[in-house]
C-alpha cells in the first residue's frame, strides 16, 4: 500500500480563522476556524485531489519542497539609513 506524505503549511488569516494549502499540489487550499479543523479539512481536501488525479490517470506528485527555519539576531541587521523622503 503506498502512503504519500505531504509537507501542509497553516497561516492565520485577517478573519481569524486559519487557510492551509500544500504546496506541492497547485490550488490545494482549505481554510477552517480552528488548527484542528483546518488539519482535518487538508486531509478531505488531499484525498479527494489525489482521488481526482488517479480516476483522471494523471501522476500523483511527489513533494519536492524542503523547509527549514532561518534565524537572523537584531545584532546581525544593519541600521536603515533614512533617506531625505522619510525625514
Amino acid at each position: 500500500m503506498k502512503i504519500y506524505t505531504f509537507r501542509v503549511i497553516i497561516e492565520p488569516d485577517e478573519k481569524n480563522t486559519f487557510h492551509g494549502y500544500v504546496p506541492a499540489l497547485p490550488g490545494c487550499h482549505t481554510w477552517g476556524e480552528s488548527l484542528e479543523k483546518t488539519k482535518k479539512n487538508l486531509k478531505d481536501a488531499i484525498q479527494a485531489y489525489i482521488e481526482s488525479l488517479k480516476a483522471d490517470r494523471e501522476p500523483i506528485p511527489e513533494e519536492q519542497g524542503l523547509e527549514f527555519f532561518e534565524s537572523i539576531s537584531e545584532k546581525e541587521l544593519k541600521p536603515v539609513k533614512k533617506s531625505a523622503a522619510y525625514v
